[in-house]
């Protein structure tokens, strides 16, 4: 039925009903933004600022594996402070009212993506073949499955890590620490919108090996580059000097690296193969 309606719609009305679509996923958006302008007080209290307090769960699982380790110089060295507070300033005189619009937005785009997506797929999977849309709706679950566990990591273990550094770090102790709300708010959205995207690449190279671009011997060909890569990747996210932490930004990253390489298809072949004609084709 899907199909015999796809064939006699005109151009017009795609575009009616794209519009429709377009119209559905905006009032999404803007109702969740009202919701979030409305609880965002609640929401800065007690999530976006909870990493500028000592009690944040990840700060007490670095004190505890701290104190089953003895102290060891492997932990960083703020592992068994317990006096932890980042007090924030604002400098600029409009700039809470503009932060407390756009994280409304920012936070309803990533809440409501799923919603979007699928107003969208509703659009277009009327004029998918069977496999398609199997390959597509796998892609729309670990998608957004995967995002939101790479959100996670970069709320609870890669900006806490990071604040708790730089935050403390002091080039002279003539020059005291005053964080701007425009500055931690920057850094929160970056670092954890982020780390969102990387735990993308899992998705991205399955979708590259399904097109034939992406082959499993360039995982293999080029693992130690990407330990390299990855390594001073995490170095510069969470400057802190100590193995654990680095280790704690490293790992995740690594793993999505060698996940990624699992999930490209046995089958790909190198398109370049077979342009030079290195692939038997018959």
């Amino acid at each position: 039925m899907a199909s015999e309606r796809l064939q006699t719609m005109t151009f017009w009305d795609h575009i009616d009903a794209l519009r429709s679509v377009i119209i559905r996923a905006g009032l999404t958006v803007v109702v969740m933004a009202i919701l979030f302008f409305i609880a965002m007080p609640w929401i800065f209290d007690n999530v976006i600022l909870a990493p500028c307090r000592s009690d944040f769960p990840f700060y007490r699982v670095l004190a505890n594996l701290s104190s089953l380790a003895g102290g060891s110089m492997w932990m960083p060295d703020f592992a068994t402070a317990t006096d932890f507070e980042c007090q924030l300033i604002n400098i600029q005189l409009a700039s809470q009212f503009f932060i407390h619009m756009s994280t409304s937005f920012w936070l309803a785009v990533v809440i409501s993506f799923p919603v979007v997506v699928y107003l969208l797929w509703g659009f277009v999977s009327p004029g998918l073949y069977p496999e398609e849309k199997r390959g597509a709706v796998k892609a729309f679950v670990w998608g957004n499955v995967m995002f939101y566990l790479g959100v996670a990591v970069g709320y609870f273990i890669v900006f806490p890590l990071t604040l708790r550094f730089l935050a403390e770090y002091k080039v002279s102790e003539m020059v005291p620490n005053q964080i701007s709300l425009d500055s931690y708010m920057d850094n929160f959205l970056v670092l954890i919108l982020v780390m969102g995207i990387v735990f993308e690449l899992p998705l991205v190279a399955w979708m590259l090996g399904r097109a034939g671009i992406l082959t499993r011997s360039f995982f293999g060909t080029y693992r130690r580059h990407a330990v390299a890569i990855l390594l001073i990747v995490a170095a510069v996210i969470t400057p802190t000097g100590d193995p654990f932490t680095l280790m704690v930004v490293f790992l995740p990253v690594y793993f999505l690296w060698e996940l990624s390489g699992a999930l490209v298809p046995k089958g790909s072949v190198d398109t370049r193969d077979l342009e030079v004609g290195r692939v038997d084709c018959a």
